[in-house]
């Protein structure tokens, strides 16, 4: 489907086939409409439950199997129909920090990129320019604060992208450490240095969600949950569960705040 913009958008000076372009979507993804009801429940909450409740109404989405993600593949900035884990991350929290879905594509023109995306006839011009390596998003600022330091004694593993070490969360510590986490924290799991096979050191990524019911406090992880040559789909799982089975060995933690 085509998503069409409002009638005061097309007098903002935007080319209309270029934003139209962007948010071709097809059986996966969000409608207009969509957004603009799921905007409507989550505008009041705290940044960090937008985050969270954005990345939730991706559970059950397909995983995409295109190497270099099919946002990229495409050149365009929203196709929702598929995610990886790094997508479903970078819309997660474009369309918490927008208002409308015009908000989110330029926020994602703004946070995508070490410097900013540009586009010409309707396409992403730059994509070279984005953030392939979660480490450098982390870095970067753009996605949240690092707060790992904060959360419980951190360890130093052998650093990537020109840092001579990073330091993590080691999995030991992270079922205590858990009880400090808070809805919408962004998690990026950390490579064993031996497993780093292209240079990386976050091998996934998801989002946090925190449920209370009654006085207990239930912590899970939603993330895309699956590898490009064997399928799979946006899942929410107990974060405890995931962490007691994952082949990482800790992870580093960014917030907004």
């Amino acid at each position: 489907m085509i998503i069409r913009l409002p009638r005061k958008f097309y007098a903002a000076g935007f080319l209309v086939p270029f934003i139209v372009s962007l948010f071709a979507v097809q059986g996966f993804g969000f409608s207009e409409e969509d957004i603009g009801r799921i905007e409507r429940t989550l505008r009041d909450k705290p940044v960090g439950e937008r985050i969270a409740g954005w990345a939730e109404k991706f559970v059950g989405t397909p995983y995409d199997g295109d190497p270099q993600g099919i946002y990229v593949t495409r050149a365009a900035i929203v196709v929702d129909e598929k995610v990886d884990c790094m997508y479903l991350t970078f819309r997660s929290v474009e369309l918490a920090l927008g208002h409308t879905p015009e908000e989110a594509i330029q926020i994602a023109l703004e946070k995508r990129f070490h410097e900013k995306g540009r586009i010409l006839n309707g396409k992403v011009e730059n994509y070279e320019d984005r953030y392939e390596y979660g480490e450098d998003m982390i870095a970067s600022g753009k996605w949240g604060k690092e707060i790992t330091r904060s959360l419980g004694p951190t360890k130093r593993t052998a650093g990537t992208r020109g840092k001579d070490f990073w330091e993590i969360l080691p999995k030991r510590e992270m079922r205590r450490a858990m009880t400090r986490l808070r809805s919408g924290d962004l998690l990026f799991f950390i490579k064993a240095p031996e497993r780093r096979t292209v240079g990386e050191s976050v091998g996934h990524m998801g989002i946090v969600k925190v449920e209370l019911k009654g006085r207990e406090r239930s912590f899970y992880l939603i993330h895309a949950s699956g590898s490009k040559n064997k399928g799979g789909m946006v899942r929410k799982v107990l974060l405890k569960e995931y962490v007691s089975k994952m082949p990482f060995i800790g992870v580093q933690v960014t917030r907004f705040q």
